[in-house]
């Protein structure tokens, strides 16, 4: 059985300790692709470096939309010099945030609007964060509807509606350990109803570990908790969701079938 983690923060500071055993225990239950997401140009450059380390390890570059306030043109045109290396399959994360209000919404939405256009000069796929932001998360990518290049609403919390009108954009929904929770039936209802073909799994660790493992960190190795409840609520073999989120994520970010790590 080969997995992917479509949405990890190898990257971050949390990991410092003990990485190399992480990776590690990814690969010890089946993980065949990482994917490691920037989140400033900081972080983008380390999810480049881990890249560079590991072939089956990928990197995207992005700017989460807490720091929305802090992105200046210099550090804008980082992110295009970045976005550039050959490790980097995605550009993101990228969104609004409208729960915790890090950064004003009106800058939030200007600086999105300047990501969406750099990842479309750029010509990759985009990864979404949206957090209590649906509808102008929607709009915002609605408007350049014809220059999309897919992508990502990554850790959806939307309803069934929403989730079909992003797909209809050419996204795929991604599901982390969430749906694993005891209240998220509105997120297993979604599950149930949409078609494997444009689901994909992801941790986004250290964050949002799932069930079992619940206020712990989490890693690249719980995904397997969300691919069997995926299965359990679509009524599929493990499998069977394995294999399809795994061929989605290869499709979407033009990842070779097979691959080896370096180290």
């Amino acid at each position: 059985m080969e997995l992917i983690d479509s949405h990890a923060h190898l990257n971050l500071k949390e990991f410092d300790s003990d990485r190399e055993k992480v990776i590690k225990r990814a690969r010890e239950t089946g993980l065949v692709h990482i994917v490691t997401i920037g989140i400033d140009e900081k972080s983008s450059a380390r999810a480049i470096e881990l890249a560079e380390k590991y072939d089956f390890i990928s990197a995207t570059v992005g700017f989460h939309p807490h720091d929305a306030k802090n992105l200046t043109p210099a550090k804008l045109d980082q992110l295009r010099k970045l976005g550039q290396a050959d490790q980097v399959v995605g550009f993101g994360e990228i969104g609004l945030d409208f729960f915790r209000d890090l950064s004003p919404r009106h800058v939030q939405e200007k600086v999105f609007d300047d990501l969406i256009h750099l990842g479309l000069e750029l010509g990759l796929p985009i990864i979404i964060h949206d957090r209590d932001a649906h509808e102008k998360i929607y709009n915002h990518l609605a408007a350049v509807r014809s220059s999309l290049k897919g992508g990502i609403i990554h850790c959806f919390s939307g309803d069934y509606n929403l989730a079909r009108r992003h797909i209809d954009l050419g996204f795929h929904i991604s599901i982390p350990g969430t749906i694993t929770f005891p209240k998220a039936d509105t997120l297993r209802k979604v599950v149930a109803k949409l078609p494997l073909d444009c689901l994909l799994l992801e941790t986004d660790c250290p964050f949002l570990a799932p069930a079992p493992k619940r206020g712990k960190r989490n890693e690249p190795a719980l995904i397997k908790y969300t691919a069997a409840e995926i299965a359990r609520v679509k009524g599929l073999s493990v499998e069977e969701v394995a294999a399809a989120t795994t061929a989605n994520v290869r499709a979407l970010f033009k990842l070779p079938d097979a691959q080896k790590s370096k180290a």
